[in-house]
């Protein structure tokens, strides 16, 4: 897909989902690996719901890697910023399933988080071209906890700044990539300064701002345009120019919660382009917006995997003619 309106710069890996629930990751049987990592998972979805998006990161020159290039392509997202690394392992992350089917991130397996191919992803390979072409910029964190990645992400920053994207900050706070919490909590929020718009989770809230309300995150925060907190089933606040509320979760019946808020995220952002930032100052349009990025999310959760289980456009406004919205 050419000419990507949105980027989304960060990891592309396999989790590895326990198939047994409610065991611990040394009990653990067997796995299923499936195709994910937040940004990778922001990008497919926004694909799917008819938004050109490109993704940026590192995976290895090894079988999995050219395994989730492959899909990515397949799916159509462009893939101008991947770079492939000669050595480095592209990453696959353990995940253990409570009885419930809510996932808990247990390891890497015989790496250390440090040694695999997106942590090397280089500032000097990012394309300028697609920067050039796009309306925004999405960045998870977890790039921030290593050297080479971490000058990648500031590289963007800069090439966003310079060609007038909109810059969206995924937390997706994951403590098994760091390995100093005070130093995570630190980098994070020498980014606020430069997004237009956050999103968190509500634990994330109140880990970095003490509070999960979105208006209180805004006004600290002074220069931001808008703040999502997602709360899983408890649903999602948000303060979006002057406009702030709470909408509660869809009650579907839950698979598999494995990158639902990436699709909350990526359903946001359609809408956003397909509405125009200006509108987000009618409190109607505001939340209608979040409420549509809810449907995209919950239905994520009733299919296994991130990818798989996405909604195409169709499928979204089916499902909220059903619920008469």
């Amino acid at each position: 897909m050419s000419n990507p309106r949105v980027l989304c710069l960060g990891e592309v890996l396999f989790d590895c989902l326990a198939d047994q629930l409610g065991l611990k990751l040394e009990e653990v049987k067997s796995w299923t690996a499936y195709p994910g990592g937040a940004p990778a998972n922001v990008a497919c979805a926004l694909v799917k719901l008819g938004t050109p998006a490109g993704f940026i990161g590192a995976v290895g020159e090894d079988e999995p890697g050219n395994a989730l290039v492959k899909l990515l392509q397949e799916v159509g997202v462009d893939t101008t910023g991947v770079q492939r690394h000669s050595t480095a392992p592209t990453r696959q992350v353990y995940v253990v399933r409570d009885l419930a089917g809510d996932r808990t991130f247990a390891g890497f397996g015989q790496y250390d988080t440090s040694e695999f191919a997106d942590t090397h992803l280089q500032a000097k390979q990012l394309p300028e071209s697609v920067f050039q072409e796009a309306d925004f910029l999405i960045l998870g964190t977890l790039e921030l906890a290593y050297p080479d990645s971490e000058k990648a992400i500031h590289r963007a920053l800069e090439l966003a700044e310079q060609y007038d994207l909109k810059i969206v900050l995924d937390v997706n706070w994951r403590p098994v990539f760091w390995h100093d919490e005070n130093i995570a909590r630190q980098k994070i929020q020498e980014i606020f300064k430069r997004v237009d718009f956050l999103k968190l989770a509500k634990e994330e809230a109140e880990w970095l701002f003490d509070t999960s309300d979105p208006g209180a995150i805004t006004y600290r925060l002074g220069s931001i345009e808008g703040v999502l907190v997602t709360d899983g089933e408890n649903g999602c606040g948000y303060c979006l120019g002057e406009n702030e509320g709470k909408i509660p979760a869809f009650a579907v019946s839950v698979v598999d919660t494995t990158g639902a808020g990436d699709s909350f995220l990526a359903g946001f952002i359609h809408q956003l382009s397909q509405h125009g930032i200006h509108n987000l100052n009618d409190a109607e349009t505001a939340k209608r917006i979040i409420t549509y990025a809810s449907a995209v999310g919950a239905l994520t959760t009733t299919k296994a995997g991130a990818i798989a289980s996405q909604p195409t456009a169709v499928e979204v406004e089916t499902f909220l003619a059903s619920h008469k919205i």
